[in-house]
C-alpha cells in the first residue's frame, strides 16, 4: 500500500514545502523527504521540481494530484462510515478555537450517547476550518464566519471582546476605555489565524491606534498568564477572562462582538453522530 507516500505527497503538493508538511502531518522533514524519493524511485517519476529550498509540482505531479485527492476522500468516507455504522459504539471527532461553547454540547452530547468516544483539538480559526475540510474532524466549532456552501452553520452564540489587565496596571481602575486608550501599551496578542487578533487589529486601525510593543502568543491560556505576570495588556472574548483577584476586566467602548459558529460538512451532516450533536446544539442555541 501507499498510503503513507501518497499522503506525503499530498500535503507536499498542498503545503508546496516539505517543511510546512512534515509539520501538519507529525511526521519528520527526513521522513517525509524519504517518502517522496521513495514513490519516485519505485515508479521512475519525477513529481516534483527542486529548485534550492523550493520545490513545486512537476507535469505528472499536478496529473497526479486530483487522483490522490479523491483516493484521499474516498479513505475518509470510508473511515467516517465505520465510525458511524455501529449502534452502541463510535467516535466523534471535535475541534474548537475555545473550549467555553463547545463543553456544554458535549457534556449534553454524552448524557445522550455515553458510549461514544468524544475527541477534542483546540486551535485557531483557520486550523479548526482546516481540520474540518481535511476530513480529520466532523464538526468544527470556530469564531470565523465561512460563506462556503460545502458547510452547513449554526450560531451558538455572541461575546464582546473586553481588555483584561493586571491588577496594578494603569488601566486597572477603569470601568470603561476607548479603544484609544490602548495606545503605547504592550499587547498581548495571538498568532496570525487567529479571529480576535483579527477583530482587534481592525479595531485598532479604525481608532488609528499603535499599540506599543507587540507580544505574539500561540494560545489563550499563556496570554492570560502573562497578563497575570503583568506583562501586557490583553483583548480578549469576555466569557475566556477567568475569575482572578489579579485580573481586571475593562469595557471596551464600541467593542466588536465575537461569534461561535458551529460547522459540519453539508454531506455528512445526516450522519448520526454529528446530526446528534448538531441537534443538541440547536435545541440550545434556540433555548
Amino acid at each position: 500500500m501507499l498510503s503513507a507516500e501518497l499522503k506525503s505527497f499530498h500535503m507536499v503538493a498542498r503545503m508546496g514545502s516539505i517543511t510546512h508538511a512534515a509539520k501538519k502531518l507529525g511526521l519528520s522533514q527526513p521522513t517525509v523527504t524519504t517518502q517522496i524519493r521513495n514513490l519516485e524511485a519505485q515508479y521512475g517519476v519525477e513529481l516534483f521540481y527542486r529548485g534550492g529550498r523550493r520545490i513545486s509540482l512537476s507535469e505528472e505531479g499536478a496529473r497526479l494530484l486530483p487522483m490522490v485527492q479523491k483516493l484521499l476522500e474516498q479513505e475518509a468516507d470510508i473511515e467516517f462510515f465505520l465510525r458511524n455504522s455501529g449502534q452502541m459504539q463510535g467516535s466523534l471527532r471535535l475541534a474548537a478555537t475555545a473550549p467555553y461553547y463547545v463543553l456544554d454540547l458535549v457534556r449534553r452530547f454524552r448524557e445522550h450517547m455515553p458510549q461514544i468516544q468524544v475527541t477534542l483539538e483546540i486551535g485557531n480559526s483557520q486550523q479548526v476550518i482546516e481540520a474540518l475540510e481535511e476530513y480529520r474532524v466532523d464538526l468544527a466549532a470556530s469564531s470565523q464566519l465561512e460563506e462556503d456552501a460545502r458547510f452547513t452553520r449554526l450560531t451558538l452564540g455572541h461575546d464582546p471582546l473586553v481588555l483584561a489587565v493586571h491588577r496594578s496596571h494603569p488601566l486597572a481602575a477603569h470601568k470603561s476605555l476607548p479603544p484609544s486608550a490602548l495606545s503605547g501599551h504592550a499587547l498581548l496578542m495571538r498568532e496570525a489565524g487567529s479571529t480576535t487578533r483579527a477583530l482587534t487589529e481592525g479595531m485598532l486601525r479604525q481608532a488609528r491606534v499603535a499599540p506599543g510593543p507587540l507580544l505574539e502568543i500561540g494560545s489563550r491560556e499563556s496570554i492570560r498568564e502573562a497578563v497575570l505576570r503583568n506583562i501586557g495588556i490583553s483583548v480578549i472574548a469576555r466569557h475566556e477572562v477567568p475569575d482572578n483577584p489579579d485580573l481586571r476586566i475593562v469595557e471596551l467602548e464600541d467593542a466588536p462582538v465575537i461569534p461561535e459558529y458551529l460547522y459540519c460538512l453539508r454531506e455528512r451532516r445526516q450522519a448520526r453522530l454529528p446530526a446528534a450533536f448538531l441537534g443538541i446544539a440547536r435545541d440550545v442555541a434556540e433555548g
